[in-house]
């Protein structure tokens, strides 16, 4: 194994046990404090490290050994945004705490009231954070594109990114999807990416293929493979039970559509990794028409100077959530050109959803759940005036 991997994952090992059990000290303190007699501290210590480690567990678990716990998973996810909040709202604790003991305030009670006062914080965090990850809005965009479509003069497109079904995201968030969907009564649904999170297994095992299978539209359902599906290694499984629903998982390919519109399905930026990799967006426009509309479904949403030099007319993509929890979208917002929203690079009309699900905590507190409206009118017009 390569040193430099083996040290970052000694490092990251060191800061997960660090800040877990800084976070594991300040509950220590306060429960000692609040239950007095009644506190037992092995007990405590031995709960508190199966819920921290929870998803790790879980997850080593259903690989190794093919033991699937999903109270481990589902407590496990909930946990990083404990951690995540935790690590932010502990050292201001620290700091108040260290100023009210220089005014002689009593150390429990400096313990118990800034205790209650950080759990009564991280509930309503984690109340307005499920809120947002549970009730998915539709983001609406209207463009146009200035190329011929035929006789169409405007295409509707229901776009849903970041799925994640499997052990936390199940056939009920999924059905909320299929219902806006429904109500929008789209052209043509398409889906950029990490439909399935990690593991196929619940998919199957939750018969969610059922549930996926009421999504409809006049000009077929077109879904591309995102970092998720390589991570969880069962692509062809994951295109199969796609197939059977009658979803088609493009995988570097061009599809025709109708001869008036095409539509590019690239495989993910992980596939760059694997044997064969993934081919260059200029490469697979090579034997498209620029003279019709061009949209290119890429999960992650890098180089869009590439896409738009390429003649692409729309880019839709996901992977970001926008952090999904605040502050992580100020890192998103660095890693990414783009990271949400919409952004006209040239000729290219580029979008980033939040996507529909979550991973690890079903907690939104830096975006929404979102489906996207997008509107394409076609017309010729502003192109004569360019």
């Amino acid at each position: 194994m390569d040193m430099r991997l083996v040290i970052s994952l000694m490092l990251m090992i060191l800061v997960v046990f660090g800040v877990n059990g800084y976070i594991g000290w300040h509950g220590h303190l306060f429960l000692s404090h609040v239950l007095g007699s009644w506190y037992y501290s092995g007990l405590y210590w031995i709960c508190f490290w199966l819920i921290s480690l929870g998803y790790l567990l879980s997850t080593l678990g259903s690989r190794f050994l093919h033991i699937h716990i999903r109270f481990l998973k589902v407590i496990g996810s909930y946990w990083f945004a404990v951690m995540q909040y935790g690590i932010l709202l502990l050292p201001v604790t620290d700091l108040v705490a260290g100023l009210l003991r220089l005014l002689d305030v009593p150390v429990s009670t400096v313990i118990i009231v800034l205790g209650w006062i950080d759990l009564a914080l991280l509930a309503l965090i984690l109340a307005r954070g499920s809120y947002n990850a549970k009730s998915p809005i539709i983001r609406k965009y209207d463009i146009t594109v200035p190329k011929a479509a035929g006789d169409w003069k405007e295409l509707r497109i229901a776009v849903a990114s970041d799925i994640h079904l499997g052990s936390i995201v199940r056939n009920r968030h999924l059905q909320k999807l299929v219902d806006r969907v429904k109500e929008m009564k789209p052209d043509l649904i398409l889906l950029p990416g990490d439909v399935i999170d990690d593991d196929i297994r619940p998919f199957i095992k939750y018969d969610m293929g059922k549930t996926m299978g009421q999504l409809h539209a006049p000009l077929g359902i077109y879904a591309v493979l995102g970092n998720h599906e390589y991570i969880g290694g069962h692509i062809a499984a994951y295109a199969e039970q796609m197939d059977k629903i009658g979803i088609r998982v493009l995988q570097d390919e061009v599809v025709h559509l109708q001869e008036r519109l095409y539509i590019v399905g690239r495989k993910d930026k992980a596939a760059e990794r694997q044997p064969g990799g993934r081919a260059p967006l200029a490469k697979l426009l090579e034997e498209v028409s620029q003279e019709q509309p061009i949209i290119v479904l890429d999960h992650q949403p890098y180089h869009l100077d590439k896409a738009a030099a390429a003649g692409a007319d729309v880019m839709l993509s996901g992977h970001t959530h926008r952090g999904q929890m605040l502050p992580n979208h100020w890192i998103t917002g660095r890693l990414f050109e783009l990271d949400w929203g919409y952004l006209r690079k040239g000729n290219l009309h580029a979008i980033v959803s939040s996507g529909f699900g979550t991973w690890g905590p079903p907690i939104r507190t830096g975006s929404r759940s979102e489906i996207i409206e997008l509107t394409i009118h076609f017309s010729t017009q502003e192109k004569a005036e360019a």
